[in-house]
């Protein structure tokens, strides 16, 4: 069972005990292949069409781009293997039909109806069967009814023969048991953290010895990554922004346009609970200034929530007229009613009261100057599109571009680890790490509405610097290990003295962990603290967790067992017992499949599959 958890999805059945065995309705332009009569290959007696193998590759494509939202071709497909799994699918496909053949297993023209009439994409509005819809789905898929029939017989043939072989596999509980009693397992246990402070004698300085034994035996530390030196011209919003002109009457008419986010008229945070009549708003008021109940009583024996009667931030005009006027010239009462509401009599409760605000326009206008300037600037960058291109065409280098338009002239040494200026932006990292030395500068446009174009001047690769450049780098590093290595070596000292009759708690601070599972982790521990934890067998073990900058010493205190009638442990119960029971009818099927396939033997067309290929673009 193991060995089929490991599994990856394009496994060959993998793809049939999920269920994949329909043949799907996919092939939009894909060509056909001689009628359907040239194959790909068989499986026994059952052919494999160069259009069945086409029209899955087109479907998985489809599925990919529907998945994706960008461009997909057979090529990626190749190039994960996909192509390879979609082939071993429809072998898949021929094995089972062959075998529910040559057993007899077939259905009905009833049983076929059935299923036809089953798929929503034959429907018509009223959820029934559409024979025109029918006729003009297959159609568009390069399907006849006919044939589409054949399929789903087959199909369901080979689901009969797929039930028939696992149908009555019952996985053992004891595996699931066993598994849950695992993974619901907790540990209580106590940690004693171990810090640079606890060093008896503190980290000694590094003597220069040190420093060129570390620097030499660690070179990969200490190496600069591949850099591109790249010149680039480039011009955006926020560089023009300050040199753009903006009248006075604009920034006032934006100013009016945003009225309702600048000026907010008095507010009231409201609840609402309306009543069937005015005699039954009355009692319940009556019943509240009596202190007999409360509004939040009232909301709860109605069946409702507080979420039911929220109102949220309602202005005067958001609410009748008289109930606006009852509540907005109160400025004192919680509770407000009995008032006639747009739903019927009801009792208002006030949360809070927001005061009428407004921003005036001296204080709105550098936010509108800068968004109006923004615009302008964006303006001026789409007029300079077409100049710099032609610019460009015309064989104008980056620097004459800097010279001759608003772009500015700029260098980079660009690494994986740059994000500072033109560097942040995504479109920039991309084309310099696509550029070639001698390509010639392209115009691209960045995310903000800017417009850069780039030279790559020169591939520097990863070079080892001398010491005196990564001096600093270099003793941080030594220090680094040695403030690991001696923190272990202090704490296994500490752990001879717990075997030796020492208590953890006598030799340190002392925190405590309580249930922890196996997948939990703890916050600044080294985050293999659990996974040891859990390799010790008895109450008081203790365990030397090494790490960066700490040590720790966990003493393990309590091992309690998964709580079966924990609702959690039912659900994982169900879980795992789903799992085991997926997995082993994979193991099985996977076997069944392979000795019919060993029985009748595979053949295949190399070169009508690469025929299929080249319908692909």
């Amino acid at each position: 069972m193991a060995k089929s958890v490991a599994k990856k999805a394009s496994n060959l059945f993998v793809w049939i005990i999920l269920g994949l065995l329909f043949v799907a309705l996919a092939g939009f332009g894909i060509g056909s292949f001689s009628g359907g009569g040239s194959r790909i290959g068989s499986v026994g007696d059952i052919e494999i069409t160069a259009e069945d193998y086409a029209r899955a590759l087109d479907q998985e494509i489809r599925a990919r781009i529907a998945q994706t939202r960008q461009p997909v071709t057979l090529s990626d497909l190749q190039a994960e293997g996909i192509d390879q799994a979609v082939l071993q699918s429809l072998v898949a496909q021929a094995a089972l039909a062959n075998e529910a053949a040559r057993m007899g297993l077939s259905v009905g023209d009833e049983a076929v109806a059935r299923e036809i009439t089953r798929i929503e994409a034959f429907q018509g509005i009223n959820g029934s069967f559409d024979r025109e819809a029918y006729e003009q789905v297959l159609r568009q898929n390069g399907l006849t009814p006919a044939q589409f029939e054949e399929d789903m017989r087959e199909d369901t043939a080979r689901s009969l023969l797929q039930v028939a072989v696992l149908g009555g596999l019952q996985p053992d509980q004891a595996i699931a048991e066993a598994l849950v009693a695992y993974q619901g397992e907790t540990r209580d246990f106590s940690i004693l953290t171990l810090t640079e402070a606890d060093l008896p004698t503190g980290l000694p300085a590094p003597e220069e010895a040190d420093l060129v034994a570390h620097y030499e035996a660690n070179p990969g530390r200490f190496t600069r990554p591949e850099a591109r030196r790249i010149t680039y011209a480039w011009v955006t919003p926020a560089m023009l922004m300050d040199d753009m002109e903006i009248d006075e009457g604009a920034l006032r008419d934006l100013y009016e346009a945003r009225a309702d986010l600048y000026r907010q008229p008095e507010r009231r945070l409201l609840e609402r609970l309306v009543f069937i009549d005015e005699a039954a708003a009355e009692a319940a008021f009556a019943a509240i200034a009596a202190g007999e109940t409360d509004f939040d009583t009232l909301v709860a024996e109605r069946g409702l929530s507080l979420e039911d009667v929220d109102l949220g931030e309602v202005a005067r005009g958001d609410l009748s007229a008289e109930a606006a006027e009852a509540i907005f010239s109160d400025t004192e009462s919680e509770i407000i009613g009995p008032v006639q509401s747009v739903l019927g009599p009801a009792l208002f409760r006030v949360n809070a009261v927001l005061d009428a605000s407004e921003v005036p326009f001296e204080e709105a206008e550098e936010e509108l100057r800068a968004e109006l300037a923004a615009e302008a600037a964006r303006r001026v960058i789409d007029d300079l599109r077409d100049p710099v291109d032609d610019l460009l065409a015309e064989g104008a280098t980056l620097e004459e571009l800097a010279a001759d338009t608003e772009m500015r002239l700029g260098a980079i040494e660009l690494t994986p680890a740059s994000e500072d200026g033109i560097a942040g932006y995504d479109a920039f990292r991309e084309a310099a790490r696509l550029a070639e030395e001698g390509d010639f500068p392209e115009l691209l446009e960045l995310s903000d509405g800017g417009l850069f174009a780039l030279r790559l001047d020169e591939v520097v690769p990863p070079t080892l610097p001398p010491l005196d450049d990564v001096r600093e780098a270099v003793a941080e590093s030594w220090r680094a290990g040695v403030l690991r290595e001696q923190l272990a070596a202090r704490g296994e000292t500490l752990v001879g003295q717990l075997a030796t009759g020492a208590t953890l708690e006598s030799l340190g601070s002392v925190s405590a962990e309580a249930e922890v599972r196996r997948q939990d982790f703890i916050p600044d521990a080294p985050p293999t603290l659990v996974a040891q934890v859990f390799r010790l067998s008895q109450p008081g073990d203790v365990v030397l967790v090494p790490g960066a900058d700490r040590a720790l010493i966990a003493r393990l205190d309590a091992i309690n067992p998964a709580a079966r009638d924990d609702p959690t442990t039912q659900i994982l119960t169900q879980i795992i017992g789903q799992s085991v029971a997926q997995s082993m009818a994979q193991d099985i099927f996977e076997g069944y499949g392979q000795a019919m396939q060993a029985e009748v033997g595979i053949r295949l067309d190399q070169s009508m599959i690469n025929a299929v290929h080249t319908q692909f673009p």
